[in-house]
Order: structure tokens, then sequence, then C-alpha cells
């Protein structure tokens, strides 16, 4: 199989108003997937624990084989979607995923509980997969940037509701029902998919190809020197986003004495925030090139990362200073996640479903790695969230510093 880096996209016939409202909101909700799927039952971790019988740590756990199942499953995913089209392995997948929910609602044990969480994750991983290939199916580069920031607003969504609608649940019908909850969620996603969103890689796109020639697709990409930059980078916002995840409850509640419920509320408010900026990206994708925004705010993200961490290490700003550092390095995500996804995938046309089944591993692996390792590295500080925030801050700024300029780019002009 060979690997076009030429193919555009083919561009559709222009939608009526409600049949692209309707297509913008299926895609960000199988976007949503996977904060679903971690945001939503944070608040029932203790009560997991003790039905379960079990350490909190088994139940945080949960978490890592989700991610690592995610990065493992997406692979799958991208060249069933070059082969079969992108909604027979779509609604495959979601059907796997309502079955691993109710598995979780049922389980006894620990060990049963990150088993199926590992299955939910492979299921899971066809939403995520196959959202970022229709957009690359049906858009060019910039118009694609735009597309994934819209979506920005349904994914962005899911850190601001999901513990607030988990916290709901688990008061009305514990744990377990938030996993039923999530198993009906992705029944109504896979009724609106079957019902509204349209085929988009016709069968004279499709690639079939063998199991070796599969791997040798892969290794394709991963010899492309700026994919795998890319791709990096990409993993280094999802890595940014993951440690700030993972060290937000002890930072808010543990070190400055924050409420649950005031934490929700300004963890909801760095999710408008990620929002209003990816929001705003879609106004600047007009004026300026993709690439050249990612820059910048990687640029603007990797320096503001750095001075969070003198801040915290030198014990000034107190909680308003370090506060809206993260704020602002949180909204440069919103920046982030569109831009560097449009630019990822732009090169491939026939393959878009094995691009981005690997582009998803590599975020969530990278992802899943610096979320752990500021739980590995915990000492009663903020400096292991903020280390690791800099950390994929400044990797991720490297990672593209050395992609091809702007200029030279050839999917790199505004539309």
């Amino acid at each position: 199989m060979t690997l076009s880096h030429t193919t555009p996209a083919v561009r559709p016939p222009p939608m009526p108003r409600g049949q692209m409202v309707r297509m913008v909101l299926i895609l960000g909700v199988l976007t949503a997937f996977g904060p679903m799927s971690i945001d939503m039952y944070l608040p029932a971790f203790p009560q997991i624990a003790r039905d379960l019988g079990v350490p909190l740590g088994t139940v945080q756990l949960s978490i890592s084989a989700f991610l690592f199942g995610s990065a493992a499953g997406q692979l799958l995913y991208g060249p069933l979607a070059d082969r079969f089209g992108r909604r027979r392995p779509l609604l495959c997948g979601l059907t796997l995923y309502i079955a691993a929910a109710l598995g979780c609602a049922c389980v006894h044990t620990g060990e049963g509980l990150l088993i199926w969480r590992l299955v939910m994750a492979v299921g899971g991983g066809a939403g995520m997969v196959i959202s970022r290939a229709v957009v690359r199916d049906l858009y060019d580069t910039a118009e694609a940037a735009r597309m994934f920031s819209l979506l920005m607003l349904v994914m962005g969504a899911a850190p601001i509701l999901a513990p607030i609608a988990g916290g709901q649940i688990l008061l009305i019908t514990g744990w377990r029902g938030i996993f039923a909850f999530l198993g009906l969620f992705a029944l109504v996603s896979i009724a609106a998919a079957a019902r509204w969103l349209p085929e988009s890689l016709p069968p004279e796109r499709r690639i079939r190809i063998s199991l070796a020639e599969m791997v040798a697709g892969y290794g394709q990409l991963l010899a492309n020197r700026d994919y795998i930059r890319y791709s990096i980078a990409l993993g280094c916002v999802a890595g940014f986003t993951f440690a700030y995840i993972a060290g937000a409850p002890f930072f808010f509640i543990e070190l400055h004495g924050m409420s649950p419920q005031r934490f929700a509320l300004l963890f909801g408010a760095n999710a408008v925030g990620l929002i209003g900026a990816s929001q705003l990206n879609r106004r600047l994708l007009h004026r300026f090139s993709a690439q050249r925004i990612m820059k910048t705010c990687f640029a603007l993200n990797a320096a503001a990362t750095l001075l969070l961490v003198a801040v915290v290490m030198a014990g000034i700003g107190g909680f308003p200073g370090q506060g809206l550092l993260i704020f602002f390095c949180v909204s440069m995500t919103g920046f982030l996640y569109p831009n560097v996804t449009a630019l990822t995938l732009a090169p491939f046309g026939k393959a878009a479903g094995s691009a981005s089944a690997l582009l998803g591993t590599i975020q969530y692996s990278i992802g899943a790695s610096a979320g752990a390792l500021v739980g590995a590295l915990h000492n009663g500080t903020a400096l292991p969230m903020t280390a690791s925030m800099a950390l994929c801050g400044v990797v991720g700024w490297l990672a593209v510093a050395l992609s091809a300029s702007a200029e030279d780019h050839p999917f790199n002009r505004v539309s």
C-alpha cells in the first residue's frame, strides 16, 4: 500500500444548514467518547473502591487501562475504515463499547473492572478514529482545521458536563448507573450515526489490504518525518491535558483548600477557556495559516508552562497567579488540537483512516504516560503536575519547530 501525500480531500457539495448541524453534533459526540468515558465516573472512585473491596489505586488504574486500550484499539480501526468505509467499523466499535459498558456495570472485582475498561476503550476508539477520518475525507487543511474547531464546541463540553452528570447519577443509582448511562449514550450515538452520518469514503476510493500491507502502511507513516513530528506534537498536547487532569484535584482541593463543588466550577471554567480559544481559532484561520497559528501557540504555551514551573518553585503568585497561568495554558490547547490534527492528516487521502488511527495511538500513548508521570512523581506539591505540563509544552514546541516552514508546506494555504 502506498500512502498518498498529494491526494486532496473530495470537496462535498454545500450541505443544508440542518444537515451540517447534525453532522457536527454527531462527529463532536464521537470525538467526545474519550473524555466522557474518563470524566463521568471520576466522582464515583471512592464508592467503586468500597463496593469492590479494592484500594483506590486500583480504580485509578482503570483510567490508564482505558487510555492504553484506546491507544492500541485505534490501530485496528484505521485499516478497517480504509477497507470497508467509515460507517460499518464505527457501528461495530460502538456496539462493542455498549457491551463493555454493561460489563463494567456488572463487575464484582477490580480485575473485572480493568478488563472491561480495556474492552470499552477498544470499542470507543472507533468514534475517535473515524470522526477525524470523515473530516479529512470531506475538507482541505484550513477547512478541516475550522471543522475540528467546531467539534471542540461539543468535545469541550465533556469535561464540564460529564463530572457533573456523573455526580448526579451517582446520587440516584450508584456508580453502576454511570456505566449503564454510558452504554445508553453509545446506543443513541449508534442510532444517530446510522440515520444521519453519511458515508464519506465511496467504494472506488477504498483500499484493500492484507495484514502485511497494513503493517507496511503504518511503517510508511512512521517513516514520514513531518507526520511523526506533528503526531508527537499532538501527543504532547494530550500529555499536557492528561497531566493537568491527573494533578488538578490535588492542586485545587488539597493544595489550595477548594471544596469539591468549587473545584468543579474552576475545572469547568478552564474548559470554557479551551472552547473559546477553539472558536477564535476558526476566525483566525481566515487570516493566518494553520501552521502559523500552531507554531505561535506552541511557543506561547511552552513559555507559559516554564513560567508556571518557576512560579511554583519560587512559591510566589499564590493561587491567583498560578491559576491564571494554568487557565492560559489550558486555553492554548483550543488552538493546538484542531490545527495540529488537520496538518497531520492533510497529506493522506485514501489512507486517512490509517493515518488517523496511528495519530490517535501516539496521542493516547503520550497522554497516558504523562498522566502516569504526575502520579509517579507525587511529592505533596504542584511541581509534578506543572513540570509534566512544561515538559510536554517544550517537547511539542520543538517538534513543530522542526517541521516544514509555513511557506514550504504544500497543504498550508488559507482557504
